[in-house]
């Protein structure tokens, strides 16, 4: 009886000395370094040579080209010679609301016959979330703090403020480009958006929204750190079939320190084209 005790609390304690010789297979891994986007004053990220959003590699997509009206965009036009045009909606993305469907429908009416497409943006107006980003002909540069992070385009000095690691408002008064919540995930900078005005659209399409709209935008670095690609989620039971996903890359450019650009003092109305007025206020947002 002894020795048969003896053999079991022997096996029992080689059992646990053998289990204390496994590698915790569990183990939390060494988080992925804070992205730095903002190595130096000279560095901007700028666009890819698209003003369109790319559609994911599965599921629901955004508004692109109509492909019997292919966009010839100013590169191509360079490249080529031919005449640059506006964007054309494709109108069979299923995404898409019949009312949002019929203003897009519109647009594609008055410039297939001639007129403008130009966009608020065009104008002076902010472009708005998730459209912004959209707009990188100059280079957009990072302000990284450990309480904030801004986005700050050189081409009109617009910025936005991503507030790091805090809730959302209860009621956030709508504005140009939203209330922005963020927090790091590992290599990823993930920035969820809300409380839009109605007044931005989503793309350069001219694609509406409503005040339900919320956008995620995940940034991260890739290609050795030579592209910022932003992956975006868009949600909009108002305008919207269901949510939506789609990516934006930029390219690293390192040239000079952001240089000084305005628009309001340049209104000017290019081939005689129905521009918007440049925006005013009759008393101040704050």
């Amino acid at each position: 009886m002894f020795r048969s005790g003896s053999r079991r609390m022997l096996f029992a304690s080689g059992a646990f000395i053998a289990l204390l010789s496994v590698p915790v297979a569990n183990a939390a891994a060494p988080s992925a370094p804070t992205p730095d986007f903002s190595p130096s004053s000279i560095v901007g990220w700028v666009g890819d040579g698209r003003a369109e959003f790319r559609p994911p590699p599965s599921g629901p997509g955004p508004v692109v080209d109509d492909p019997a009206y292919p966009r010839i965009n100013n590169a191509v036009a360079a490249a080529t010679g031919r005449q640059p045009t506006f964007p054309v909606a494709d109108l069979n993305n299923p995404i898409l609301q019949p009312w949002v469907r019929e203003e897009l429908r519109k647009r594609n009416e008055r410039v297939l016959a001639g007129g403008n497409g130009s966009g608020p943006h065009q104008s002076c107006w902010p472009m708005g979330t998730p459209g912004l980003v959209l707009q990188a002909v100059q280079p957009i540069f990072f302000i990284q703090t450990p309480t904030k992070v801004m986005m700050v385009w050189q081409n009109y000095h617009q910025v936005r403020h991503f507030y790091l690691n805090v809730p959302h408002s209860v009621d956030p008064k709508p504005s140009w480009f939203g209330e922005s919540v963020a927090h790091y995930d590992g290599d990823t900078l993930v920035v969820d958006t809300i409380a839009m005005d109605t007044r931005t659209f989503v793309d350069s399409y001219q694609t509406p929204h409503t005040g339900k709209l919320h956008v995620v935008e995940r940034f991260r670095l890739v290609d050795n750190g030579m592209t910022l690609e932003v992956s975006i989620r868009v949600e909009d039971p108002g305008a919207f079939t269901t949510p939506w996903n789609a990516i934006r890359r930029l390219r690293r450019l390192e040239s000079e320190p952001m240089i000084e650009a305005t628009c309001a003092d340049n209104p000017n109305n290019y081939f005689n084209l129905d521009m918007l007025p440049i925006p005013t206020a009759d008393r101040p947002d704050f």
